[in-house]
């Protein structure tokens, strides 16, 4: 039995190489987007909710012909690591929470590999303008992951199933549509989920919400 599970525990550790698939917006609601990473020698997906500016920034690093005038944030963080000869080896994207994940960007300067905490949006946006590559470990995806061949019966598509993914992930969109009508409880909630997610231009709406009402009070 101590062998069984010595190797089912090595087994989930295991990393998995992952290639950008692309990303989906979400019409029904807005500012939703879900980057999907893809199994490079599989067929399952990861899907990982992230905000429009990190949506913008994967897609200008993916179009090569796309030039800002001016470097935007993970270009200019690029430029900064490439000036002081830091290098961005790999991506690992390590743990799952509550349905945020958390990444690493594994660096060098000179030799001397550091291990730097990142959002994974973060993470992939500099992946892409370092060519480094991005893994996961098993168990991450075996738990998130998904295949584009859907069970029997379901008549669910792949472009359906990430539509649902994104405003299953995204249920406090109801209420950032109608702050003015939700509950101060109900905005002290969505607040503390929206800064635990590191959504902080969405935690400032709620937030000024919640000034206004204690402005009111007084």
């Amino acid at each position: 039995m101590k062998i069984i599970f010595f190797v089912e525990s090595y087994s989930s550790m295991v990393l998995v190489e992952l290639v950008i698939k692309g990303i989906s917006y979400s019409q029904a609601q807005s500012g939703a987007y879900a980057l999907i990473l893809s199994e490079q020698d599989g067929q399952r997906n990861l899907p990982i909710v992230i905000g429009a500016f990190e949506a913008q920034s994967i897609a200008i690093g993916l179009e090569e012909e796309i030039k800002p005038p001016r470097p935007i944030t993970h270009d200019l963080m690029g430029q900064c690591f490439e000036r002081f000869k830091i290098v961005v080896k790999q991506v690992i994207i390590h743990k799952l929470v509550d349905g945020v994940f958390y990444a690493s960007l594994i660096c060098e300067r000179d030799e001397i590999e550091e291990i730097i905490d990142a959002r994974t949006s973060d993470a992939v946006a500099l992946a892409i303008r370092f060519n480094a590559p991005i893994f996961t470990y098993e168990n991450i995806l075996a738990k998130a992951g998904y295949t584009e061949q859907t069970p029997k019966g379901t008549g669910q598509k792949d472009n359906d199933w990430i539509k649902n993914f994104i405003e299953e992930q995204n249920p406090e969109n109801n209420l950032l549509n109608n702050l003015p009508k939700a509950s101060t409880a109900e905005l002290k909630k969505l607040l503390a989920k929206l800064v635990k997610k590191e959504d902080y231009e969405t935690a400032a709406r709620v937030r000024d919400e919640l000034s206004k009402r204690n402005a009111l009070e007084e």
